[in-house]
């Protein structure tokens, strides 16, 4: 250990290579990957056994809103048919940084720190004290990995890295505190008629003192930014060459 740093900020922090971290970062997207497929499929006809429960029938929006027990916290899912919108329109909005910008307009800083692959990246967000309570003074440090499945099926996968870890890449702000984003992402389905199924996925655990029970309640309003993030889609022009 080296004597010159405080004892508990370097057990708080690791330092790792480009390598092993890209290794970690493959094998825990690759899982995120599999758990946000598996949430896109499961319950599809509202009888699944899986532990998901409908929330409510489908909105005005026609957005459907699902939870899961996690532990504590419950994981959220939305998920919507987008008509007209083809999934290269909608995974152009669907990432970490848009995402961010719809969960809370005081987001003060939104920027990538690492770029591992063309389609792996490591990027932090961080929210002011005029936030909403879920994110005031937060960061989060999230890896995001855009895949296309074999049947063209388009999956966004984001989470944040183990804390450790986050440290060595970027140290944490004294007057932050340092936000979990435990899982989230998006499946973005191909239908006919240049149109897609949308389902996105979030579990966030805001760190500090705030109750679980409003967590939760906060959490079902984070997967309303599907219909958000439509609006921004169908503003965006459709590649012919994609």
């Amino acid at each position: 250990m080296n004597n010159n740093c405080p004892t508990a900020a370097c057990s708080r922090s690791w330092s790792i290579s480009e390598d092993s971290l890209k290794r970690y970062v493959h094998f825990a997207s690759e899982n995120c990957i599999q758990e946000l497929l598996s949430a896109s499929d499961s319950n599809r006809f509202g009888n699944g056994s899986d532990g998901w429960k409908v929330l409510n029938d489908l909105d005005n929006n026609g957005v459907e809103i699902s939870k899961r027990r996690s532990g504590s916290l419950h994981t959220f899912r939305s998920r919507r048919l987008l008509k007209s919108v083809s999934p290269q329109q909608f995974i152009t909005v669907a990432n970490a940084i848009d995402a961010a910008k719809q969960w809370d307009s005081d987001l003060v800083e939104a920027r990538y720190i690492k770029d591992l692959e063309d389609n792996l990246s490591i990027i932090r967000l961080r929210f002011g004290e005029n936030s909403k309570p879920l994110f005031r003074n937060r960061e989060f440090i999230v890896y995001e990995r855009r895949e296309t499945m074999e049947d063209g099926t388009l999956v966004v996968a984001v989470a944040s890295l183990p804390k450790e870890i986050a440290a060595g890449l970027h140290p944490k702000q004294n007057n932050s505190i340092r936000g979990l984003l435990l899982q989230s992402g998006w499946v973005v389905e191909k239908l006919e008629d240049d149109s897609c199924m949308v389902t996105y996925v979030v579990q966030l655990d805001p760190a500090g003192w705030v109750p679980k029970c409003f967590v939760n309640r906060l959490n079902t309003k984070l997967v309303m930014i599907i219909e958000n993030l439509r609006k921004i889609a169908q503003a965006c022009p459709i590649n012919p060459e994609k």
